[in-house]
């Protein structure tokens, strides 16, 4: 037993060579991500077109995969080209080279300026790269490079991919590839090699032609011919023979209070900076053979003024300063600003000012509240006025934000009515094209009108902001700004720069709301300018007056919002209704009458013969038992049905105007009341005021009426006529719609319930004071935040109308677009009550965006000369390429340092040049518009060609080198070499693609 287990105990361990190796394991990998990707096999291609790596799109796709623990990224970048049908149905010959190959000597896209480094050293259209995927990882030992190579060798031989196949190693900042591609018989090497220095034998086309052949090691005795491009570039950064054409604000004037309407109602525009850094000119020579062309360390024929193709690109400065992004981003700040005006103003803690603001926020209450001291003691305006007196005083001792003459001027900036008297806000004159579609950008922003005060204050308040003091000074012009409201109200003072008639809701709140006050005022003044009519008048007859109703305040009567469609459908001529235009004893308004008012009344109210009034109600109301009272003219074809007599328009009420949030309000009111049967009653009711005012003002003035009266007038719709021939004769018959005669219809009921009133009788529909007093103290209450929030639509919308302006004049295609993207984005945003405040801010940086672009356009018009150019041709051609210059990464220069543009360039580079190169006083006294050419003694102390002078060294230099050679073999077949070097001032790089024969060799 123990002979038989000792061979056991010797077999202590089994190694199974079929295991996988991580190695293999990661071969395998990288073949199924070239499977999944369809890499595999021969490919047709089209030629690549020229500029088309430029103008065509790249795409890339990426994988993670890993070598044991080392995780790296496979990503495949690729030209996305369309195949025409007769490459899809061209026959792939066997043997054919792969794309990559047949890239490598395709010139048509030589220095590509915008693609990958690989592209652009190679002019390769499709690629995989396999590159560590953390930044900090690299792959630096040699042995890891030589397993990587080796790995995607093995492959592309296994999947028989034909794409190239890259490796990353070394740090990624010093973009180190090595890679591969195979195909049918052949494979090509992609080296690099990467230094800090240019070595002195390689600094010239001599010495890297020398590298060139030596690599190749062409067995032939006769070397075929080196196809050979060369691009220099030249940079140019000193800018100081052309100043920057943006005029910096006048601080002196604005910090001096002498700001007028033209400061305060125009946002700044412009780059505080030179947007534009530097110019780069490439000049390239495209295709030379060795022999032509000498380039070496003792001379050289690389002439850049020579050079057949010029091309240039801008480097435009990062983040510049721009007035119109700044101004918009500081008035956005104040945004998330959570103090109250008096907080900000440090006036909270006194205990007078508590007093003082208790005073006029329940001014009103005081004057209802019964007392015995004498009333004008207690009035607004001399609280309003005593309040200013203190606030005065303190200012004294605390200097405020604001000096009285910036003040003053904003101030009369905003109400230019209080310079004259005599000017009405009704009749100010509209300085704006209303008809333009700039002017009706508030009804898309929800802002206002461009000629509005709330555009006009928004603008104030965003200047202060930035120049006086910020917040603080925001704070104090607020203050000022609600004072004077409370001021005008006071005094019966219409608001400058605000449309008439109810708060148009296409407009921001803030606008509503001072429409609202203005109403009240409107209001306020026709009533009180009746009382002074009344004194005067009282000898007047009824009949007199009722008929002045062209003595309006505003120089316009309305026509009212209740069946104002249909009555237009009639073809009646709208003399109006408005309550506004009453200024007669006789159809003035009070709100509450006195005993003594109402017996007065009574009295003016009997006829001749002392008759009085009857008040009974009804169609069967006898006319002279009834006097017809609020009339305001005859219809032109109505007569009453039951009597006969002419149909009178009765003077009506103005139904009450609204703001969106009282409108918010009513409806949360109303859908309170729920669905039953009284809510929905009670509903109907508070719904149909200005119905039941209409109604007692339509029998107040047409004695014997019936509802069809007054619906053929209110609602023509609502009462069918019908036509019958009866003996020969047309006889029309008419009766209420069938919505009217619905069971519990509102109109009906209505109807029934209302009592002959003028609308002078009635209870008011629209209570102005109360209106006013809220409206006063909504603005007194609001933050500087809050502020913000109302006002930041006027401002977007008062900065794109400065950019569509700015643009006007330099006339930018892209950026017209651009524009209009944002304003299609902006009204999206604004409508809504609560707007996002990052998609703000994206608004403002792309506003911002829009400013930078037409201030680099204004920089290279000024560098351009373009304003003095006198030959038209030559101005537009100039005009196209700045353009050019900034929707582009590389513009050509027509006709090269001949053409326009290359006439300016030269002498851009000629001037600067001087400048560097003046070290006595003679070569800064030589005057710098000088034709080049003769140049000065430091010029001629040159080696080279005086012609060279004129341009600085180059910053960098590219060549590439291209052959067709039989390698390994004399026998083998011909295959594409190509060797891209870069020549700068601390970067030396060589990336070289050798072609072999792997059948013949």
């Amino acid at each position: 037993m123990a002979a038989d287990s000792d061979p056991e105990s010797d077999v202590f361990e089994i190694t199974d060579f079929t295991t996988a190796s991580e190695w293999e394991r990661f071969i395998s990998r990288v073949e199924e991500v070239l499977n999944e990707w369809k890499l595999i096999g021969t490919t047709v291609n089209k030629k690549i077109e020229k500029g088309e790596y430029t103008s065509g799109t790249w795409e890339e796709k990426t994988v993670e995969i890993s070598f044991a623990d080392f995780k790296f990224s496979i990503t495949h970048h690729y030209l996305k080209q369309e195949l025409s049908e007769k490459h899809e149905n061209e026959d792939v010959e066997e043997d054919a080279f792969p794309s990559a190959m047949q890239d490598l000597l395709c010139m048509n896209n030589d220095f590509p300026p915008r693609a990958h480094c690989l592209v652009r050293w190679y002019g390769i259209r499709e690629f995989v790269v396999i590159s560590p995927s953390a930044n900090s990882d690299a792959v630096i030992s040699e042995s890891k490079c030589n397993l990587l190579l080796s790995s995607i060798s093995i492959s592309l031989g296994n999947t028989g991919c034909q794409v190239p196949l890259f490796v990353q190693i070394q740090q990624k900042w010093r973009r180190m590839y090595v890679g591969e591609c195979q195909g049918p018989g052949v494979r090509t090497d992609f080296e690099m090699v990467h230094l800090r220095k240019v070595p002195n034998q390689y600094n010239h086309l001599s010495g890297l032609l020398d590298v060139f052949k030596s690599k190749i090691s062409c067995p032939l005795t006769h070397l075929p011919p080196i196809n050979i491009s060369i691009r220099f570039t030249y940079i140019l950064q000193d800018w100081q023979q052309y100043s920057w054409p943006q005029q910096p604000p006048d601080f002196d004037t604005l910090l001096s209070g002498e700001v007028g309407g033209v400061e305060f109602g125009k946002l700044p525009f412009g780059a505080c900076e030179d947007p534009i850094s530097e110019l780069h000119l490439s000049t390239t020579w495209p295709q030379l053979s060795e022999g032509i062309v000498v380039d070496n360390d003792v001379y050289s024929d690389l002439d850049p003024v020579q050079a057949p193709h010029w091309s240039v690109r801008v480097r435009k400065a990062e983040n510049p300063q721009c007035l119109l992004g700044d101004f918009l981003h500081e008035f956005f700040k104040l945004c998330c600003r959570k103090e109250s005006t008096e907080e900000i103003l440090g006036r909270s803690s006194l205990e007078d000012d508590g007093k003082e603001n208790n005073e006029i926020s329940h001014a009103l209450s005081k004057l209802t509240e019964p007392t015995t001291v004498p009333i004008p003691k207690l009035s607004v305006s001399n609280m309003v006025h005593s309040a200013r007196k203190r606030m005065r005083r303190r200012r004294r001792v605390e200097e405020s934000p604001l000096s009285n003459e910036v003040l003053n001027s904003i101030l009369l900036y905003l109400f230019p009515d209080a310079a004259d008297k005599h000017i009405d806000a009704v009749e100010a004159k509209q300085t704006l094209n209303t008809d333009h579609e700039d002017y009706r950008l508030y009804n898309q922003f929800k802002s206002s009108p461009a000629d509005s005060l709330t555009y006009k204050l928004a603008l104030c308040l965003c200047l202060v902001n930035f120049y006086h003091g910020g917040v603080k000074g925001v704070a104090h012009l607020w203050q000022e700004f609600v004072l004077e409201m409370r001021y005008r109200w006071e005094n019966n003072i219409l608001i400058t720069g605000l449309a008439g008639g109810p708060p148009d809701l296409r407009c921001c709140l803030l606008h509503q709301k001072l429409q609202m006050l203005n109403c009240c005022i409107d209001r306020k003044k026709a009533r009180d300018d009746g009382k002074r009519s009344n004194s005067t008048n009282s000898g007047l007859t009824s009949g007199t007056t009722e008929r002045k109703v062209s003595n309006s305040e505003n120089g316009k009567v309305t026509q009212g919002v209740w069946g104002s469609e249909d009555r237009k459908e009639k073809g009646e001529v709208a003399q109006g209704k408005s309550w506004d235009s009453w200024s007669d004893s006789e159809d003035e308004f009070f709100e509450c009458l006195s005993d003594t008012e109402e017996l007065k009344e009574n009295v003016q109210d009997r006829g001749k013969d002392g008759t009085p009034k009857d008040d009974k109600e009804g169609s069967g109301c006898d006319t002279h038992q009834q006097k017809a009272e609020g009339r305001l003219y005859q219809h032109a074809k109505l007569t009453l049905l039951h009597t006969g007599e002419p149909l009178y328009i009765p003077v009506t009420q103005e139904p009450a105007p609204m703001t969106e949030d009282l409108l918010e309000e009513q409806s949360e009111v109303l859908a309170k009341l729920g669905t039953s049967a009284e809510g929905a009653h009670l509903r109907a009711r508070m719904q149909s005021a200005c119905l039941l005012s209409d109604m007692e003002s339509f029998k107040a003035a047409n004695p014997g009426c019936c509802l069809e009266d007054f619906v053929r007038w209110y609602s023509p719709r609502d009462y069918v006529e019908e036509v019958f021939g009866n003996d020969g004769k047309a006889v029309t018959r008419g009766e209420l719609s069938a919505r009217m005669k619905i069971p519990g219809n509102m109109w009906v009921e209505a109807w029934e319930t209302a009592k002959p009133s003028p609308a002078r009788r009635q209870r008011r529909l629209f209570d102005d004071t109360r209106e006013a007093e809220k409206v006063l103290h909504y603005l007194a209450v609001q933050k500087p935040a809050d502020l913000t929030q109302h006002l930041l639509p006027c401002i977007i919308h008062a900065a794109i109308l400065k950019v569509k302006e700015e643009e006007f004049v330099e006339n930018i295609a892209s950026v017209r677009k651009e524009i209009q993207q944002i304003v299609s984005h902006a009204s999206k945003l604004l409508r809504h009550p609560n707007s996002d405040y990052k998609k703000l801010e994206e608004i403002i940086n792309e506003i911002m965006a829009v400013e930078t672009v037409i201030a680099r356009a204004r920089s290279l018009k000024a560098k351009f000369g373009i304003g003095k150019c006198e030959e038209q041709d030559d101005k537009e051609e100039l005009e196209k390429f700045v353009i050019s210059l900034l929707e582009e990464p590389e513009v050509t220069v027509i006709g090269a340092g001949r053409g326009p543009a290359g006439r300016i360039i030269h002498k851009l580079f000629v001037n600067a040049q001087r400048l560097a190169e003046s070290t006595d006083e003679a070569a800064v006294m030589t005057p710098l518009d000088d034709e080049p050419g003769k140049l000065g003694s430091a010029e001629e102390r040159k080696p080279n060609l005086a012609s060279n002078s004129e341009f600085p060294s180059p910053a960098g230099r590219e060549v590439i080198l291209r052959a067709v050679v039989s390698r390994p073999a004399p026998y083998s077949r011909p295959l594409p070499q190509r060797m891209f070097c870069v020549l700068m001032k601390d970067d030396f790089r060589l990336a070289g693609a050798f072609a072999a024969d792997t059948s013949f060799f």
